[in-house]
């Protein structure tokens, strides 16, 4: 071979290595544009009522609607995956297999040594909690000799982790779960004397265990997003501001208010004849709701909330303004839904649900979900007239009238005459007891859609369901 043919030889073996320097060189894409590229934010949660859950608009809960402002602020798409246990979880945040963790995880030295996080977004108690009729634990001395359940790899087995390591007499036992309900199960059932949770948590799921009770709170926590704790800080400092311009604008807040917002204080004889409604009374018309929900579009356990509000699901329930019956028709609403006896069972859930379709499709189609379902069952109890006045009060004052949580801050003006004096439909007698309606609604509907998943009325719910 000549020296000139060496040369052509030599020259594509030359360019190969040139272009394996020139990629060598050229940097990895950041971890933001690895989601930005494949057009899909990948988050980690489990299904509890205080993160993620299916209602009857579809997925929602706290924390998913946080990631999914964070995924359309991004451009991209949302996509959920559930871990089966806390460790799980955070071993998918820093192996990679998730962008981030948005599940009302607690900062933690510990996780702090894997994992990096994000400003708080809201602040949170461990509360002690026990069954009634036993003694109430008031300090940390009154855990010892006590069986107490926590969540494996939770904030709160490693609070009891420091007291045991300061000499403290605490005997507890990490359970395999990812919901704090499972923990309120155990100690309902006695198989554990007491529980530590998440005071949101308990707050929400209260209304489900009227048998147990808070006895104090342990210690304070702060929840955030977990990100992998990497050289590349590109897509936490995209999450870090995020959740500081979501807290000026005020979007946590609102988000706070919607899901905890409605949440009235507890009572525990109400909540109790709630739960054995739901064995005793439910079933005799849960068929009934099914089909009505069939026919109207709305999710069944929506209509049930409806029925308990109004008579305790109840077919002979009379108001001393003269309304009656399992959903309290009017006779006038009665008449023009097309039923004469108020009094039956069927047809009334069936008229009601019916009434409420006709009420929904007058309400503007741009008002989006979730909005919409509450004017409309709000309407059901003020009146149609008396809601669209608030509305345009609402727009008068300068907020949103296709906000339902504006709205609703109307509704008890139109008693006052210098506010209805200049509205259509002039005095609502019941603004403020619309709002106490709506809240109430929306608290039993929560329960019936928390109860489906419980491990005490899932199967009964899930029955009747199905």
């Amino acid at each position: 071979m000549t020296l000139k043919q060496a040369r052509f030889a030599l020259a594509p073996l030359a360019l190969l290595v040139l272009a394996g320097l020139v990629m060598a060189m050229r940097p990895l894409p950041s971890s933001l544009e690895r989601v930005t590229t494949r057009g899909e934010l990948v988050v980690v949660s489990r299904t509890t009522p205080t993160t993620w859950y299916r209602d009857q608009h579809g997925e929602t809960g706290f924390e998913y609607e946080l990631a999914r402002q964070f995924a359309d602020q991004l451009g991209v798409s949302l996509r959920m995956v559930e871990a089966d246990s806390l460790p799980q979880m955070l071993d998918m945040v820093a192996n990679g297999d998730a962008d981030l963790a948005a599940a009302g995880l607690a900062i933690t030295a510990e996780r702090q040594r894997e994992l990096r996080f994000t400003s708080a977004y809201q602040d949170i108690t461990d509360k002690v909690v026990y069954r009634l009729g036993e003694t109430r634990p008031r300090r940390i001395e009154d855990l010892a000799g006590r069986r107490i359940a926590v969540l494996d790899g939770s904030a709160q087995e490693y609070q009891l982790e420091q007291l045991r390591a300061k000499g403290f007499d605490v005997a507890f036992e990490p359970v395999q779960s990812n919901s704090p309900e499972r923990l309120l199960t155990l100690v309902d059932e006695g198989y554990f004397d007491l529980a530590l949770v998440d005071s949101n948590a308990y707050i929400l799921h209260r209304s489900l265990f009227p048998e147990l009770a808070s006895g104090f709170d342990l210690a304070q926590e702060q929840l955030a997003w977990a990100l992998p704790r990497s050289g590349d800080r590109s897509l936490f400092m995209a999450a870090q501001r995020f959740m500081v311009q979501r807290k000026a604008a005020g979007d946590i807040a609102r988000l706070e208010s919607r899901f905890y917002g409605h949440i009235n204080s507890f009572n525990y004889v109400a909540a109790r004849s709630f739960l054995n409604h739901i064995d005793e009374r439910l079933p005799l018309y849960a068929q009934v709701f099914r089909e009505a929900a069939g026919d109207s579009g709305f999710d069944w356990r929506l209509l049930a909330a409806m029925g308990y509000q109004e008579s305790l699901w109840n077919p002979e329930a009379v108001s001393p303004t003269g309304v009656r019956g399992l959903m309290m028709l009017t006779r006038n609403t009665a008449r023009e839904m097309g039923i004469e006896d108020r009094t039956d069972a069927m047809a009334s859930i069936r008229a009601g649900a019916a009434y409420l379709r006709k009420l929904y499709d007058r309400i503007p189609d741009r008002i989006a979900d979730v909005d919409r379902t509450w004017m409309a069952v709000a309407a059901y109890n003020v009146g149609m007239g008396h809601l669209e006045d608030a509305r345009v009060l609402t727009q008068k004052q300068g907020d949103d009238p296709d906000s339902w949580d504006d709205v609703r801050k109307r509704l008890p003006l139109l008693r006052q005459k210098e506010f209805y004096r200049d509205t259509r439909h002039g005095y609502a007698r019941g603004g403020m007891q619309s709002i106490i309606y709506v809240r109430h609604i929306r608290r039993y509907y929560d329960l019936l859609v928390w109860a489906t998943s419980s491990d005490r009325h899932g199967p009964t719910l899930v029955a009747l369901a199905n």
